[in-house]
């Protein structure tokens, strides 16, 4: 099996998306930038905020998005590095059986955010739905049952790479949803949004409000990484998560 690998490596040279180095897609150095555990980083994202006194959603993540981290997220939404898929799940994975103590103890549905048509056409589909069955994985390897949901769609708006935080809010106003076949299966129902990155808070923002909107609780958001905000926030404490009628 080696010796396949060596072998494929000169045939098709290979490179760690997050620092380069040779033969490998995704080093034991890079990995342990997503192995630390989940923490709170909702308080980096100014679109969470919510003027109804409920405060904002919490939201957990793995990493930093920068430096190799970004660059193995960008390699991986937009330059064909799918081979970041398994890592990428098995990161997610192990930190929703670390958060499955937090999250309650009602069944719980993981839906991922959804991508517009032009994107899932690009990438061969919405990559952050590999993420939601890897947190489902590792909920039910905790105890706790869950089940991936992809209910929401994006009909219309642009990628919201390079959008500052109230142009995200606008490209998503109203161009996400429930559609009419799904809102059986979330109404009354818990859950919990995954996304790649936690930036502005707009994506999540707008998910939590359509599955809100079809009659769901969400408790909170997990995501790969969170881009800083302009002056470093403290890790919140991990928190938990007390189930709302």
């Amino acid at each position: 099996m080696r010796l396949a690998r060596e072998l494929l490596g000169l045939l098709l040279p290979v490179e760690c998306a997050g620092c380069g180095a040779d033969d490998v897609a995704w080093c034991p150095g890079c990995a342990r930038r997503l192995g630390g555990g989940p923490w709170r980083c909702e308080d980096r994202a100014p679109r969470l905020d919510r003027m109804d006194g409920h405060g904002p959603l919490p939201v957990w993540t793995l990493a930093d998005c920068t430096g190799d981290v970004r660059r193995a997220i960008i390699a991986w939404k937009d330059r064909g590095r799918l081979d970041l898929t398994p890592p990428f799940a098995f990161a997610l994975a192990r930190a929703a059986e670390l958060l499955a103590p937090d999250l309650g103890i009602e069944p719980l549905l993981v839906v991922p955010s959804p991508s517009t048509a032009a994107a899932r056409r690009r990438r061969g589909g919405n990559l952050v739905d590999s993420l939601a069955h890897a947190v489902v994985d590792g909920l039910v390897r905790a105890g706790r049952p869950a089940a991936a949901a992809p209910v929401l769609v994006r009909s219309r708006g642009r990628d919201q790479v390079g959008l500052g935080a109230r142009a995200r809010s606008r490209n998503l106003a109203g161009h996400l949803r429930v559609p009419d076949r799904h809102t059986d299966r979330v109404a009354g129902r818990l859950a919990l949004v995954v996304d790649d990155v936690l930036t502005t808070g707009a994506t999540v923002a707008a998910c939590r409000s359509a599955l809100e909107r079809a009659g769901a609780r969400v408790v909170g958001a997990v995501t790969l990484a969170s881009t800083p905000g302009p002056a470093p926030a403290p890790r919140l404490p991990p928190g938990r998560i007390v189930s709302t009628g």
